[in-house]
């Protein structure tokens, strides 16, 4: 060896030791009392889904298991043209479940921790559900409707929604026989709904004309019906709506399956055809729309494999797959600014897949896109979001054989405890391993609330925060387990069904470090934001 490279040698190796000796740069810091303002929220913002048929009792998506594994491996599936499965889909995809219990103390208790929120009596089996005359006992539905929906099922409802500060949204019959001999909407069935509901010292606080109304067919409506026919029929309910009940917030269309996202986009089957968005705003009065309502899925659980678009377990904390809402926010609001500009958005159902959720909906898993989707739409003006369900199927917030808490109940447990309503600039741009949002600390003049989401399954991330706080940090020792932990500890109910202590971990000023596929709030009780001073 020369005496050059030997020099050569010695100076690189210095140069090496010099870098691993030198520190990572600092985060730059984030003062949660400078955050600026974005927007608002509806308090009841987060809100959930009570399928129409969980109320009546019906034919549900079926569970997973060897049954309907069996079902899907089959090539040629027999596709229901109407009965009491939607038109279109396999019978073979659903199985009978009873009336929910909506006495049940522990549903109430919890449904009530979430409050105030929105519930949402809807689905596609709402479009083809009778509502019963005074004294009417029927044993099978009318020519034109699948289901019977009984006058103590809807007061049920209506308990329930005054028990757990859940105001009532829903949508109306538009089936075959809620029409005339020409095939035109008539009022009949709604009326009877809304005479009832006052009777009772109800109130439905908001309403769609007919669930999902992009795909008719699937949801009972004539043969061959069109965006013309539905723009009439429109007409019909919104002049009914202001004449029966003025305070109720008339939302539309309520559509599915449309996005700028190349994946984003999908028909449940070949024989549901799609009418697009945009015709049907074409042809609806949209003076009376006063929320511009829109339905997201980011894809198709396995119950509905054959029409494609579906997501695999391991792509599930992807960048990809979480930011698809974000592509279907912008799809709506640009059809919401065209046609109805300045109302505001809801969307009024929404869970990690359609065809009721892939197997690991609700999981641990699946907090993290419930989550990240909470903080994601409030950055982007959506003002309500509401879950599908609250307790049916795989992507239900509770379980829907004992209503026990889900992963993902624990999550909104705690955006409800914290996050409130006014919307604020987390000065962070969303990057792998680090989703940070920011919202005034519920109920708290001048707090701060943050969340921090670290979908990385490897890497940590951190944050340099000026102020001191207080921790909240959510694990899992199976990322598609049922089981959930805060700040290390098991969170699960108390005796007599009592909600636990949520307990904090202090964190001063400086640098906090974020684990792989963790989920954190951070609340600022002191912050003095100036936008937080004057909130609820």
């Amino acid at each position: 060896m020369t005496r050059k490279l030997a020099v050569l040698l010695l100076l690189s190796g210095l140069a090496a030791c010099e870098s691993k000796k030198k520190p990572e740069a600092t985060p730059d810091s984030l003062n949660p009392g400078k955050l600026q303002i974005l927007g608002t929220v509806d308090e009841r913002y987060q809100s959930f889904n009570v399928e129409m048929l969980e109320v009546t009792g019906g034919k549900f998506w079926k569970p997973y298991g060897a049954e309907l594994e069996s079902l899907l491996s089959q090539p040629n599936k027999k596709i229901s043209d109407g009965g009491d499965t939607p038109t279109g889909m396999n019978p073979g995809l659903y199985e009978y479940r009873s009336p929910m219990d909506l006495k049940n103390r522990r549903l109430l208790r919890l449904a009530k921790a979430l409050s105030p929120s929105y519930m949402r009596v809807s689905g596609t089996w709402a479009n083809s559900t009778y509502f019963q005359k005074p004294g009417e006992k029927l044993t099978n539905p009318p020519k034109g409707f699948i289901s019977i929906l009984t006058r103590d099922q809807w007061k049920n409802v209506i308990d329930f929604s005054k028990a757990a500060n859940a105001r009532i949204v829903t949508s109306l019959a538009t089936s075959m026989g809620t029409r005339d001999e020409d095939g035109v909407w008539t009022t009949a069935q709604a009326k009877r709904l809304f005479d009832f509901t006052k009777a009772q010292g109800g109130h439905i606080a908001a309403l769609e004309f007919m669930n999902e109304p992009n795909l008719p067919i699937m949801g009972g409506a004539p043969l061959g019906y069109n965006a013309q026919d539905y723009g009439k029929d429109f007409k019909i309910f919104a002049d009914f709506i202001k004449k029966t009940s003025h305070d109720t917030i008339i939302l539309g269309p309520g559509s599915v399956g449309e996005s700028n996202h190349e994946n984003g986009g999908f028909v449940y089957s070949s024989d549901s055809k799609l009418i697009k968005t945009e015709s049907l705003l074409k042809e609806m009065p949209g003076s009376f729309i006063q929320a511009f309502s829109f339905h997201y899925y980011g894809a198709l659980s396995k119950r509905c494999a054959s029409a494609g678009n579906q997501i695999s377990l391991e792509n599930s904390l992807s960048e990809d797959w979480l930011g698809r809402i974000d592509q279907t926010i912008s799809f709506y609001a640009a059809l919401r600014d065209k046609y109805v500009p300045r109302v505001p958005l809801w969307n009024t159902e929404t869970a990690d897949a359609a065809c009721g959720g892939n197997p690991w909906g609700g999981s641990f898993l699946d907090t993290f896109r419930y989550l990240d989707q909470l903080g994601r739409q409030a950055t982007q003006g959506v003002k309500v979001s509401i879950h599908n369900t609250l307790a049916a199927s795989n992507y239900s917030l509770l379980d829907e054989k004992d209503f026990s808490p889900k992963p993902i109940f624990w999550g909104g447990l705690l955006w409800r405890r914290f996050m409130g309503s006014a919307v604020l600039d987390s000065e962070q741009i969303i990057k792998p391993g680090l989703h940070v949002y920011a919202h005034c600390l519920y109920k708290t003049q001048g707090g701060v609330a943050m969340l921090v989401i670290n979908n990385d399954k490897e890497k940590s991330t951190e944050l340099n925060i000026a102020l001191d706080g207080r921790r909240y940090t959510l694990t899992a020792d199976s990322l598609p387990g049922n089981h959930i932990k805060l700040n290390g500890k098991v969170l699960k109910l108390a005796r007599n069904d009592r909600l636990p202590k949520i307990g904090e971990i202090t964190v001063n000023a400086g640098v906090i470090n974020f684990e792989p596929t963790t989920i954190t709030f951070l609340t600022y009780p002191e912050a003095k934001n100036p936008s937080c001073l004057q909130q609820e």
